[in-house]
């Protein structure tokens, strides 16, 4: 389970949902950054949220965040 941490404003587990989008807790990843730098199961510390912009998953995702890394401080596993 994620939670809100001083080192960010959240830190959880990346999973992936039936559609193939990529997610932390209620937030929404960005799907090509999350492909080129993490796998599934990385545990992150997400820096910064924005309003998801797509109409298609606004309604399950309202928040999106498009920069994050690892919750270690380690850079992104392959």
């Amino acid at each position: 389970m994620g939670k809100e941490t001083k080192e960010g404003l959240y830190q959880g587990i990346i999973e992936k949902d039936e559609k193939g989008n990529y997610f932390c807790g209620p937030y929404l990843l960005d799907y090509k950054f999350t492909e080129a730098n993490f796998k599934l199961g990385d545990k992150i510390s997400i820096k910064t949220l924005i309003n998801n912009p797509s109409d298609i998953s606004f309604e399950q995702y309202p928040k999106k965040s498009m920069k994050f890394s690892l919750a270690n401080g380690d850079k992104p596993s392959k």
